[in-house]
């Protein structure tokens, strides 16, 4: 005979899927020593499954609600309030009324009871579910339990139940609720503990949020609570709210609000002795479940009991150290330009690749600056290094020194924390001598380059199963020895470096300010500037062929290539695409991550930019756009080396910023090269082992070739080798890598899990600025296009780009725009520097960008000065 109840005592978390993610933490709570639980019971999921399939016009209704769209509000209102209405009509058998009653005159019949929903899809580590299904207090009787029994059940298919499954691609037809009954306490006091800091993420602190009566005033935002803090068992903080209200549970049934005295709103609701004890409960619990948690608490007669605990899922995972030190980390996306998480393969590769060691937490990876910190030397260079990239995260580290809780200095000499105006870090003049006499050197670092690329072609064309990946780790030193080249480093250092020496110069002389950003302008050797504009081309070639252009309208699939050919101009335009694609086809949105689809391996990510630019461009737009920024820098050169001129030794001054000029436009265009010979290889790398994965899928090892992507680039090797996988595995970082995308990176991270966040100390800005990084020059109105996939760029003429981040794969779009915003960026990141050589006004930086300015509305960007306006 099924049981359909279960006693607290007779649970643990093996049971999820019979009693819910909050049945089962509560069956968990109930074992941990020490810690009182209120006496409960669960009626099991199996109940609930029953109820249902007898009943076949829920089925039928779950099919159609399944169908829906989270945009149908008005259907998904329709319909799940018409199973609301057969759920609480449906009488509760009488076996399942027998088993409850049994467990009621255990307990005590006319006692009071809390019944919750319990659902199998919640409390979990990956969703928290919180407040979707419905809680009842104070219920009292058989009869009334039952009824509150059935309208739990009923509450799975609330309106807000129902789009937070349709949001998180629940299936509707597998979530399956539990309902817990448990007896009412009835609290002078109660609130939730978080096990780490809501606000901070900092893991080390323990936040309590406490008020009088039943926490449900606190939940339902009725008081504001008491806040306290604890560290490592001391008090660190006290908020004490003034607490006019508090919910309390009448015996009889039922729930009333009641006004607290006035000499009491402004008590602590805890002693301090009481908040220490429930820090105690509250870490032993978490240790109990093996991270941090969001638990329910009631004191009661001075005593504390539990009434629930689940994971906090909002917190930012820690990078992995492998000691007890402190430790702080810098997040790599940001800048890599490309914030989303990376797929285990990818992860494993860039950590393969990287300069230095990085650590892995949430998707992303971070690098350890501890040591840097340290010694004020090395503090010095990251700072001022910080200053040009994003000044928040200057000001979030020196957040961090200023504290003086968590850098341990060598030598603590405050006038050695703050960069002073003399060592700005701008080289003097003929710092580069080798490099600046050396009219050939770009040419030839990109050549060696190029030869090396063809050499790893030739030589893993020859391999097969683990040499495949054999071939590849032994290729890699010379990845890093072409990437991390000192000569290299040199030849775009010395730009930079020219670059920083012209702004602070002619700022200084003339009072101008960003002059070269107007330099940069088409210069010479920038292969992304040069793939935006090679795409204009493509569009050139396409334009006269009007049934191609509305074929092209019509692709969904990757085959348009090969279907091209029955149409009069076909041949041509395959053609075009085909060397688009040989020079540029390895690269792809979010390219640091080699699982992403490139455009070689998915063209029609191309269409909608190539028809954007038949519609907004004549013929020899690119040409013309060229030789336009040409002028442009070549006119500015000359009217600053003119008014030079007239300055007090303006020969001197002139002639000095002449070669810095030549340096900068000589030199930045290769700034961009380096990361596309990575690219390159990454290609290259990427095709030799796809081989491997496709003949791993036709002997059914892997089900398909995106499950190696879940894999580790070594753990890849060995199933290569061994033909064997475990899925168990694959199927775990799926679950993650889902998870991984809804959190946001932290800038700034430590290893007690602190955010620290860094602001912009800037003044005088107008009313309702909104504040970013000013990285190229200019001041432009008009519409913003908030795209956040370069695949749905509907852009027009004039418009401005706001989204995310943008890496060298969104420069097709730069040429379509008059200005760009970006969340995440920094003074030399590729979208800044492509920016300022296409002239385009930008502000990168942007905290929230893409929600502060919606999309259609009409934006000033000042590139200038560093922020946004919407007019």
């Amino acid at each position: 005979m099924s049981s359909y109840v279960l006693g607290f005592r007779d649970i643990d978390r093996t049971k999820l899927m019979v009693v819910g993610g909050k049945g089962a933490n509560l069956g968990e709570l109930a074992r941990i020593e020490g810690i009182r639980v209120p006496d409960g019971f669960c009626i099991t999921t199996g109940a609930f499954k029953r109820i249902v399939e007898e009943t076949s016009s829920i089925n039928e209704l779950l099919g159609q609600l399944s169908l829906l769209k989270v945009e149908e509000r008005d259907k998904i209102a329709e319909l799940s309030g018409e199973l609301r209405r057969i759920i609480e009509g449906i009488a509760i058998p009488q076996d399942m009324k027998e088993e409850i009653a049994g467990f009621l005159s255990r307990f005590g019949e006319n006692n009071a009871y809390a019944v919750r929903s319990s659902a199998t899809a919640e409390d979990l580590p990956v969703a928290s579910f919180a407040g979707q299904q419905d809680t009842y207090l104070n219920v009292i009787g058989k009869e009334a339990i039952l009824k509150h029994i059935s309208k739990c059940w009923a509450s799975l298919f609330t309106e807000r139940a129902v789009t937070y499954r349709l949001q998180n691609g629940f299936d509707h037809h597998n979530v399956r609720l539990s309902v817990v009954v448990q007896k009412m306490v009835f609290p002078q006091a109660a609130g939730i503990v978080f096990t780490a800091d809501p606000i901070t993420s900092n893991r080390k602190v323990l936040s309590i949020d406490a008020s009088f009566g039943l926490g449900e005033a606190l939940v339902s935002g009725l008081v504001n609570a008491d806040v306290y803090k604890v560290r490592n068992g001391k008090i660190s903080d006290k908020k004490i709210s003034a607490k006019n209200l508090a919910i309390y549970a009448l015996r009889g049934g039922g729930t009333k609000e009641q006004r607290i005295e006035p000499e009491q709103q402004n008590r602590q609701a805890l002693t301090d002795e009481q908040i220490l004890q429930l820090e105690r409960m509250g870490r032993k619990i978490e240790a109990h479940f093996g991270c941090p948690q969001d638990i329910e608490w009631c004191l009661v007669d001075d005593a504390f009991s539990i009434v629930q605990s689940r994971p906090i899922t909002t917190l930012y995972p820690i990078p992995e150290a492998n000691d007890q030190e402190n430790h702080v980390y810098l997040s790599v996306a940001h800048q890599q330009m490309m914030t989303d998480p990376l797929k285990p393969l990818g992860l494993s590769l860039w950590q393969l690749t990287a300069a230095r060691p990085m650590f892995k937490a949430g998707g992303r990876l971070f690098v350890d600056v501890t040591q840097q910190l340290a010694s004020p030397a090395s503090r010095q260079n990251l700072l001022h290094g910080m200053e040009q990239h994003d000044p928040r995260i200057k000001d979030a580290i020196m957040t961090i020194i200023e504290r003086g809780d968590f850098i341990q200095s060598l030598q603590d000499d405050k006038q050695e924390q703050s960069p002073s105006k003399s060592n700005k870090g701008v080289l003097p003049a003929g710092s580069h001598p080798q490099i600046e006499n050396n009219p050939t050197i770009v040419a030839e670092l990109i050549k060696k380059n190029q030869t090396s690329v063809e050499e790893l072609k030739r030589n893993i064309q020859t391999k097969s199963g683990a040499e495949v990946f054999d071939c590849i780790l032994e290729d890699i030193p010379q990845l890093k020895k072409i990437l991390f080249d000192p000569q290299s480093s040199a030849v775009f250092m010395a730009a930079i470096n020219a670059s920083l020496w012209i702004n602070e110069k002619i700022d200084e002389w003339l009072g101008e300010k960003n002059v070269a950003d107007t330099l940069s302008q088409s210069v010479p050797n920038n292969i992304t500037s040069e793939m935006g504009l090679a795409l204009l081309d493509v569009a050139d070639v396409i334009r006269p062929y009007q049934e191609v252009i509305t074929y092209l309208q019509q692709v969904k699939d990757e085959n348009f290539l090969g279907e091209l050919l029955k149409f009069d101009g076909g041949q041509e335009t395959q053609d075009a695409l085909s060397a688009f694609l040989n020079k540029y086809g390895m690269r792809c949105a979010g390219e640091i991550d080699i699982t992403r689809p490139r455009w070689s391996e998915k063209p029609s990510a191309l269409v909608p930019l190539i028809l954007s630019n038949i519609k907004n461009f004549e013929p020899g737009e690119s040409k013309r756009r060229f030789e336009q920024g040409r002028q442009e820098a070549l006119q500015k050169e000359q009217g600053l080396l003119d008014r030079l001129g007239h300055l007090p030794d303006g020969e001197e001054k002139a002639k000095e910023t002449k070669r810095m000029i030549s340096l900068l436009r000589k030199f930045i265009g290769y700034r961009e090269y380096p990361k596309y010979g990575m690219i390159n290889r990454y290609f290259v790398y990427k095709q030799a082992f796809l081989k491997e994965v496709e003949q791993l899928v036709q002997a059914n090892v892997l089900h398909e070739k995106e499950d190696s992507y879940y894999l580790t680039f070594q753990e890849l090797r060995e199933v290569v080798r061994t033909k064997k996988v475990d899925y168990q595995l694959i199927n775990k970082r799926k679950d993650e890598y889902k998870l991984y995308e809804k959190l946001t990176p932290p800038q700034v991270i430590t290893s007690d899990g602190e955010i620290i966040a860094g602001a912009y100390k800037r003044e005088n800005l107008p009313v309702k600025a909104i504040v970013g990084l000013a990285v190229s020059s200019g001041v432009i109105e008009g519409r913003a296009r908030v795209i956040l996939n370069m695949e749905d760029a509907a852009i027009e003429d004039g418009d401005i780009l706001v989204t995310t981040f943008t890496d060298p794969s969104w420069t097709p779009l730069f040429v379509a725009v008059k200005g760009l915003v970006t969340e995440v960026g920094g003074l030399m990141t590729h979208g800044a520097v492509i920016a300022r050589e296409y002239g385009l006004p930008a502000v990168v930086g942007v905290e929230n960008a893409t929600e502060l300015i919606r999309d259609g509305q009409r934006i000033r960007v000042n590139g200038t000065e560093g922020y946004i306006e919407i007019l």
